[in-house]
């Protein structure tokens, strides 16, 4: 690992930390994000060239700190106040002071669940989330993001007074809301996880910087709270999907589906990591959501090749998912499935009753895979005229350049095949 690399991953590290430190010191979340960022790029700029401190984490809160007091001073209405409670209480860290600070609270799960605050939108939440647990600079997060860094910081910003309208506290809330309050958190941590694996826009499939981020994120969580066995599967889903990153791309670039990538490609070490999880998981007997797409993940790594699949199981596990999460997504990945394990002709007909039912076609979040699903099962069942068709359909409604080759390379396969016919 490269100097400026583990200056980087250490940054990533103790930002949480960092910015629980001040937060609870101070009480303000909106102005200590800025100055815990401003102490973040100041070590990413020093420590490469001059070398790691003994003790990073207090040499960053007193950086953080001393901003933290320049920027409370600049307020005018809360000047007399703030200075006043800074020169009051020197039990957290000095300034002046040349030692290291010590800070024993771990406040990583309460900065996950107010980013995760319910008044704030997915999109911010997955931007501050990124920002204020992760460690990205804004820069960082706009260009995840594929906007402008200007964007992101108006965002952000706004995300913060959202927070303060709300009265978001930095604090766990009670039992009765904080098993939902962490769904949000693994909710946002599981998008910020499929926007690295496939990219929504632009000529490069996936994101490793986003989904390895989303993975050591979904890792502090399950640290955070062990015993908990949704955690745990949400981490074994990443780590399964992760680990066949390298075989989804051919050697030029061009999308690969599953039933062709070569095994031999997969990361060991991840599917290992990802098995062992799902199978603690597993055994608790509290089954959810994750733990069953990890599931569903596990029984496709650990066949020897796609004939030898075990479709009807993940047909199962599906259905299962289904009466759980009732959505669009897991609605036609069950008509995949099916397909597999049954014949094209049994998924043609769901999805066509789920389409009816439901109105597959005209959900956002699938219309573009209802296109290419349909596609795929009108070609395994010969119908390669409008597999075709469907494929070029499909091609026009994704923003992702190599998801589009693949679909458009589809359809001119299925056209030649019709007119051999």
């Amino acid at each position: 690992m490269t100097r400026d690399r583990e200056v980087e991953h250490l940054l990533r590290s103790e930002a949480p930390q960092v910015l629980g430190a001040i937060v609870r010191r101070f009480g303000r979340f909106d102005v200590a994000e800025d100055a815990v960022q401003e102490a973040l790029i100041a070590a990413s700029r020093q420590w490469p060239a001059e070398g790691v401190p003994d003790e990073p984490r207090s040499w960053l809160i007193r950086v953080a700190y001393r901003r933290m007091i320049d920027l409370l001073r600049s307020e005018q209405a809360a000047h007399r106040r703030e200075e006043a409670a800074a020169a009051s209480d020197p039990s957290l860290v000095d300034p002046t002071a040349p030692g290291p600070a010590v800070v024993d609270h771990d406040d990583s799960l309460h900065l996950l669940v107010l980013c995760c605050h319910p008044a704030l939108s997915a999109a911010s939440q997955i931007a501050l989330t990124l920002r204020a647990v992760g460690g990205l600079t804004t820069a960082e997060v706009a260009h995840a993001y594929g906007v402008s860094e200007a964007t992101m910081a108006v965002r952000i910003s706004r995300a913060k007074q959202q927070l303060k309208r709300a009265g978001a506290r930095f604090e766990l809330p009670p039992d009765g809301d904080r098993r939902a309050r962490i769904e949000a958190v693994m909710r946002v941590l599981y998008l910020i996880f499929n926007e690295g694996y496939t990219v929504s826009s632009g000529d490069e499939l996936g994101r490793r910087d986003l989904t390895e981020e989303a993975i050591r994120l979904a890792r502090m969580l399950q640290r955070m709270l062990p015993g908990e066995p949704e955690p745990e599967g949400l981490t074994a889903l990443m780590l399964l999907t992760e680990a066949r990153r390298a075989a989804r791309t051919g050697a030029s670039g061009e999308l690969v589906p599953l039933a062709e990538q070569d095994r031999g490609r997969w990361d060991g070490d991840m599917l290992a990591e990802g098995k062992a999880l799902i199978e603690r998981a597993w055994r608790r007997r509290s089954i959810g959501t994750y733990q069953l797409q990890a599931a569903i993940a596990a029984v496709h790594v650990e066949a020897a090749s796609d004939d030898a699949t075990d479709w009807p199981q993940i047909a199962a596990l599906y259905l299962g998912l289904e009466q759980l999460e009732p959505t669009a997504p897991v609605r036609l990945s069950r008509v995949v499935a099916v397909a597999h394990a049954y014949g094209p002709q049994r998924g043609l007909a769901l999805l066509d009753d789920l389409d009816r039912d439901h109105g597959l076609s005209e959900d956002p979040l699938v219309s573009g895979r209802v296109r290419a699903v349909r596609a795929h099962l009108l070609g395994r069942a010969g119908d390669h005229e409008l597999a075709g068709e469907e494929f070029r359909a499909a091609a026009a409604m994704t923003g992702n350049l190599i998801e589009q080759h693949y679909l458009e390379d589809r359809a001119v396969r299925m056209e030649v095949r019709s007119k051999h016919e």
